[in-house]
């Protein structure tokens, strides 16, 4: 027996669960060269970038108060800027999610009477109570912003006259989410996305495009704005920030955009002069450093997750020989039990907590009870080894991340060896399934 399936077989895991997996990860070879390629590719996007903009340490230096003459927080957004190619960016710690960026992207360059047109169907479970899709306090339908939204077709699809029967004289704002959410849609590509924004501006060019890039950041070599997108947001705790970022968000754009947002985030007539980075400035830098090699381990734990279980009669989206758009991959087991027992899996395999049962709860923002799994270095990273879903059908769970291959390869190992524990998967006939 080697050390290593030693270390496995001490770690709780069968040997009919190991060698099903092992036997999966020796075909994935020439997919995982593929994903270390477009890392190579991202990991010299993002040195040019910092080189071109001349990072020094001196741009590691806290700032407190107001933050004015913060040299690490300017030049950290014109590198982001560098990399969307974009006029400019907003990178703050004080944007504190991915939800709190698009609401700061959406309520600043919205007004009443404005209307939000979203083409690829309903948004992701948290923005629904941001747009007022669900009542809540301060939604933009409380000030007055109307919404719409334009479902995708049943093979997935843009609904193309459907879209531009929805655009008219109101329509400010056009929201493309690129990730999948909590649905078991494809995920969009960056050439996809394109092609959707040039069919909008080529009937109405004045609409500002901002796509949601949650988990998409250097899965590809080229980003929304590369491809027409007037704004790109995300989470700092997701791809960009590289597992290092312990907060923060980013909005990525037209200059009036992300003045607009700037004025929203502080204060009108305080803008992006304000807001201390606090000392934080040292892992936004080297977090987005390692973000293109931490995003490659995600993918091939995403990739490794797709062909096991699909091998094993599941449900899976993206399927195991599909191209990658984003991190996260969604797996259908069609019961509470099989969701449950797979974040068992995860939180199991996860260096922090890991003796911690997670269970579904009442979380804010989502209209069923939720299951988080993540044993993770900073709370809610969802670039870190993590899992969830909401208890409802189809049950399906959503896995993304891994700070390494090796981690997100014992996730995935754990989550199968939860489920022939509870007797979902029968450990016997596994090896009968290659």
């Amino acid at each position: 027996m080697t050390e290593t399936r030693k270390l496995y077989q001490e770690m709780g895991i069968q040997k009919e669960v190991l060698d099903f997996c092992l036997h999966i990860e020796s075909d994935l070879s020439e997919r995982f060269v593929q994903i270390d390629q477009r890392a190579e590719s991202n990991q010299l996007k993002v040195i040019k970038a910092m080189q071109d903009n001349r990072v020094s340490d001196i741009h590691f230096a806290a700032t407190t108060g107001y933050g004015y003459n913060d040299l690490g927080r300017d030049t950290l957004e014109d590198v982001y800027s560098s990399i969307f190619h974009t006029e400019a960016a907003l990178v703050r710690p004080n944007l504190i999610s991915g939800t709190h960026a698009l609401h700061i992207a959406l309520s600043s360059n919205l007004r009443p009477g404005d209307e939000l047109l979203s083409p690829v169907g309903k948004p992701y479970d948290t923005l629904e109570e941001v747009i007022g899709i669900r009542e809540s306090v301060g939604s933009l339908k409380e000030y007055g912003v109307t919404y719409r939204q334009v479902d995708l077709l049943a093979d997935g699809n843009f609904d193309y006259p459907g879209i531009a029967q929805a655009l008219n004289e109101k329509t400010k704002l056009v929201t493309i989410q690129r990730s999948k959410g909590y649905a078991t849609r494809p995920t969009l590509s960056v050439d996809q996305i394109g092609e959707l924004i040039h069919f909008i501006k080529k009937i109405k060019p004045e609409v500002i495009c901002m796509v949601d890039n949650c988990y998409g950041e250097f899965v590809e070599t080229i980003e929304p704005t590369d491809v027409g997108a007037d704004m790109a947001v995300g989470s700092l705790i997701k791809n960009p920030g590289g597992g290092l970022a312990p907060i923060g968000g980013y909005i990525a754009g037209k200059k009036e955009c992300i003045e607009r947002a700037a004025y929203r985030l502080s204060a009108p007539g305080l803008g992006r002069e304000v807001g201390a980075s606090l000392g934080l400035n040292t892992s936004f830098y080297q977090g987005l450093f390692l973000a293109p090699t931490v995003v490659a381990g995600a993918l091939k734990g995403a990739v490794f997750a797709a062909n096991i279980y699909e091998r094993l009669g599941f449900l899976v989206v993206p399927n195991g020989k599909e191209e990658r758009h984003d991190i996260i991959q969604a797996i259908t087991f069609g019961t509470p039990e099989g969701v449950i027992a797979f974040c068992e899996g995860i939180q199991a395999a996860a260096p922090v907590d890991s003796f911690v049962t997670p269970e579904p709860w009442d979380m804010p923002g989502y209209d069923a009870p939720v299951i988080m799994a993540a044993g993770a270095f900073v709370q809610g990273a969802s670039i870190e080894l993590s899992a969830d879903a909401p208890i409802k059908p189809p049950y399906a769970v959503y896995f993304q991340g891994g700070l390494t291959w090796y981690h997100a390869k014992l996730g995935i190992i754990t989550t199968l060896q939860k489920l022939t524990e509870k007797g979902i998967i029968s450990a016997e006939n596994l090896l009968k399934s290659l």
